[in-house]
């Protein structure tokens, strides 16, 4: 006969240890940002060249997306020969050069580790100098045949949303001619956004779309 010894049980459930700061503020993060929202350039361990690339590519993608708040986890450096965070300083380099080009807003610290940025709205991008200055800044254009080559539906959409733009510059009955060079602007301003796209063709759909939207609430207003 085999005795065998049984603890009694107290009863109690294991206790769970308590949540640090830390934790509490990445669980109000995710709520916040989510995982679509949220890019960490501590994955993979970028170089510094390659973390400036990738959130400049990533950020264009927010903007044609419709833009607003991100977040944007760089690491503290704490791992590097001098305690600086290369990184992060080249993130935050990036996003001053992004300003210029009316794809950053603005820049904000979050945390020691993190920051948040605000992503201009996509009509930004296209829109924002001409406002400024009263008159059409140059812009990089397509070729007439590349345009000729794009879809039905994104010929129409990106027609509409080139009347729409010079509507707003004061102008009531645009000129065909007038159009046909505003598509070709704004066809040159969106697809800096889009270059990495495994779809472009599709990317570009979503980003008018977006534009569009954005421009009719305006007109709306």
């Amino acid at each position: 006969m085999v005795w065998c010894c049984v603890m009694p049980s107290s009863g109690k459930p294991p206790r769970r240890p308590s949540p640090t700061p830390a934790t509490i503020d990445r669980a109000f993060d995710a709520l916040r940002f989510g995982a679509a929202r949220t890019l960490n350039l501590r994955d993979g361990l970028p170089t510094v060249a390659q973390a400036s690339a990738r959130i400049e590519a990533w950020l264009r993608q927010k903007q044609a997306e419709g833009g607003g708040e991100v977040l944007v986890i760089t690491g503290r450096g704490l791992g590097s020969l001098d305690g600086v965070g290369r990184v992060r300083e080249a993130v935050l380099a990036r996003c001053t050069q992004l300003k210029r080009l009316n794809v950053v807003v603005a820049v904000q610290e979050h945390g020691p580790g993190a920051v948040v940025v605000t992503v201009a709205p996509l009509r930004a991008l296209v829109d924002a100098p001409r406002l400024r200055t009263g008159r059409k800044t140059p812009v990089p254009v397509a070729d007439p045949a590349e345009l000729a080559a794009l879809p039905a539906d994104l010929r129409a959409v990106l027609r509409e949303v080139a009347t729409l733009s010079i509507i707003r510059l004061g102008v009531r009955s645009p000129a065909d001619s007038a159009i046909a060079d505003e598509m070709r602007s704004q066809f040159g301003a969106i697809t800096h956004g889009i270059t990495d796209s495994p779809d472009p063709v599709e990317a570009l759909r979503a980003a008018l779309r977006q534009l569009l939207q954005e421009l009719q609430e305006l007109h709306d207003e």
